[in-house]
């Protein structure tokens, strides 16, 4: 009847006549279940949490709970257990709000036949089940629409005002099947015709730090467009990680550069950031500029991040990358 183990199935009852029904209803089904049984609420409260039942039988008269007061306990203190009510023949409607509450099923005593009592217990569980898969689907799927709204937040459409600049972008996660990370790019041409690039990457992975990575992004290009430049750029978005993120430890590298209109140079600034490659007629060079330590790490110092001058062919092409190519 179960495909593994028989499961646990804990009586929460104080009445011995109705309790010694239950054992005989459970010996007569043939069924083997392992039958425990608490005679009162704060008898069974440590058992749920100790022994994880799969299926309660709650009666809703005990000397320290009543009704949906009871109920609500058991539910709190045994979430992914099957909840079965025992009522009085009288009380079927108590048994209707029960289930309405939270509870899998109600049985009547009085009522019961060995096959019926059992048939009720494994529906019970199965039920469960199903609703703690559904849960879990529903939290997954949540889950995995706010990532896509991050990862949305990561990948921006550049922000260009002609067709003189051509942007190639790729974003994979390291972690297997993780939707984004702490990685962020973003590119802007402002109205001089200058075109700005940065790739950034904020220390740890996940959600929090794809949140913050969406943060610097949205703010480095409001920087951007707002004609911050340099030295005052990268010290406006140390301010912004310090403010938003969740402790001291955290912090992001960047690399940031600007090319403007029919310049044969690009400028760069490097904050604990890999370098770049640039390709030219005679190759593909790997270029290590001078920097500065990453966002946030001595937040408090007069921390500079040079501006660095790059020659760069007008035919040529820059390629940014982060720390885990």
């Amino acid at each position: 009847m179960w495909s593994g183990l028989p499961p646990r199935v804990l009586l929460i009852e104080d009445d011995e006549g109705d309790a010694l029904l239950v054992e005989e209803l459970v010996a007569d089904s043939g069924v083997d279940v392992r039958l425990g049984r608490a005679g009162s609420l704060a008898e069974a409260l440590p058992r749920l949490k100790g022994e994880a039942p799969q299926c309660v039988l709650l009666d809703l008269h005990l000397p320290d709970a009543h009704g949906l007061d009871a109920l609500n306990k058991v539910l709190a203190n045994a979430a992914e257990a099957a909840v079965v009510v025992l009522t009085g023949l009288s009380e079927e409607q108590a048994g209707l709000a029960a289930v309405t509450a939270g509870a899998q099923d109600y049985l009547v005593k009085g009522r019961l036949e060995p096959d019926v009592f059992m048939r009720a217990i494994r529906y019970a569980i199965q039920r469960k089940h199903t609703e703690l898969a559904a849960a879990s689907l529903q939290a997954s799927r949540l889950r995995a629409e706010e990532n896509s709204r991050l990862e949305r937040g990561l990948l921006p459409t550049p922000l260009l005002l002609d067709d003189t600049v051509a942007v190639c972008a790729r974003y994979q996660p390291g972690r297997a099947q993780a939707l984004l990370g702490g990685d962020f790019y973003d590119v802007v041409q402002t109205p001089d015709g200058a075109t700005h690039a940065v790739v950034g990457d904020v220390s740890g992975h996940g959600p929090d730090e794809a949140a913050l990575g969406v943060c610097l992004r949205v703010a480095w290009r409001a920087f951007v467009m707002a004609g911050a430049r340099g030295q005052d750029l990268l010290e406006l978005l140390e301010k912004i990680l310090v403010a938003e993120r969740s402790g001291p430890e955290i912090f992001a590298t960047l690399i940031a550069v600007t090319r403007p209109a029919g310049s044969p140079h690009i400028s760069v600034q490097r904050a604990g950031h890999p370098g770049f490659l640039v390709r030219s007629s005679a190759g593909v060079r790997l270029e290590e500029v001078p920097g500065g330590p990453a966002l946030g790490i001595v937040p408090d110092w007069d921390t500079r991040w040079p501006v660095v001058q790059v020659p760069v062919e007008n035919t040529g092409a820059v390629m940014l990358f982060t720390d885990g190519l």
